[in-house]
């Protein structure tokens, strides 16, 4: 059995998968490199095939019809035969130091037989337009080199959100509860790093700077003139979280406060994206999503809903509206994006 896999969904990657992959071979034989053909129509199957013969007790090239990134992230877990599953996107990639102390660590804990359900690293925006380089760190809010659980963890800063670059998860925990993103969906990252964590019992946080997440082609799905293109899709992701579980349940108090504050993102980015479109249509749509909160999960919605972030966002009024994207502005400096 392998330690880690990794699964690469690629989608007409051709021009900058091999980076990805590369870095990634430097794992050797602990690692299960899963490279997912989504249904490309460039030179993406070549070059998955080349490296899965090249390296064949390392690689594995698996082809589909295009599903969307969820279902080729859904493809790698089900094909995935690690003790632990890391997802890394064919534009970004890792470095090869903070790679080793990742899987010295999974080696040392799997020897030591102790329980891990998710281990957690620091990741880097790589943005081509920011001279300095921001860091996804956890240090004031996890246990450092150590395992330990909800009870352990600090509130989370403004700013400060578990995102997909910074997870592995234990394989076995996303196929015990059927896990299972949304085809033809984007976004769909935040789920990833939502969805499992009432299962998440036991953590390890490896202070490390391991997943570089490049941020600056113009046709990213992070772009927000291409977000605002694909608002519906935004709904839906964040209608997807609010059905997850129910969030005023959570019986560990920090991470009842996290979900509150990774549904409060949430729900900003889609009601700021729908009203700076500037249509009427999409300012209908902003009402219907949070009545749609409201009525999925009223305890939640009272709490985001009058809270600074809910508040910024339903300002009255042209100069409300002004208000509103101002504040999302803001958020998006603080994620360096």
């Amino acid at each position: 059995m392998k330690l880690l896999s990794i699964a690469i969904p690629c989608y007409n990657s051709q021009d900058y998968m091999e980076h990805c992959i590369q870095t990634l071979l430097t794992g050797k034989d602990e690692v299960e490199i899963l490279v997912v053909n989504d249904g490309s129509s460039d030179r993406t199957k070549e070059i998955a095939d080349r490296y899965a013969q090249e390296y064949p007790d390392i690689v594995r090239a698996i082809h589909q019809e295009n599903g969307g990134h969820g279902e080729a992230v859904n493809a790698g877990l089900r094909n995935a035969t690690g003790i632990f599953y890391k997802v890394v996107d064919s534009d970004d990639w890792v470095d090869e130091d903070s790679y080793q102390k990742v899987l010295a660590t999974l080696r040392q804990i799997v020897l030591d037989q102790d329980k891990l359900d998710m281990l957690l690293c620091n990741f880097v925006y790589e943005n081509k337009d920011f001279k300095r380089k921001k860091v996804m760190h956890y240090r004031k809010i996890f246990p450092v080199d150590q395992i330990f659980t909800w009870d352990d963890v600090q509130t989370f800063p403004i700013g400060h959100y578990i995102l997909m670059h910074s997870i592995i998860y234990r394989t076995q925990l996303l196929k015990n509860f059927h896990f299972e993103l949304p085809k033809h969906t984007f976004y769909v990252d935040s789920l990833f790093a939502y969805c499992p964590l009432p299962h998440v019992k036991h953590m390890y946080y490896l202070d490390t700077n391991f997943y570089r997440y490049y941020i600056g082609r113009e046709d990213q799905s992070v772009n927000e003139n291409i977000m605002i293109g694909r608002i519906d899709q935004q709904i839906y992701v964040t209608q997807l979280a609010i059905n997850a579980f129910d969030v005023s349940k959570l019986p560990q108090k920090y991470l009842r406060k996290y979900a509150y504050q990774n549904l409060e993102i949430l729900m900003t980015i889609s009601s700021v994206l729908l009203l700076r479109s500037g249509t009427d249509e999409n300012f209908q749509k902003k009402q219907e999503l949070w009545q749609y909160l409201k009525l999925h999960q009223p305890k939640v919605y009272h709490k985001i809903r009058y809270g600074f972030l809910g508040i910024s966002c339903n300002w009255p009024g042209k100069a409300g509206r002004k208000i509103s994207i101002k504040i999302y502005q803001l958020i998006r400096r603080i994620y360096g994006c």
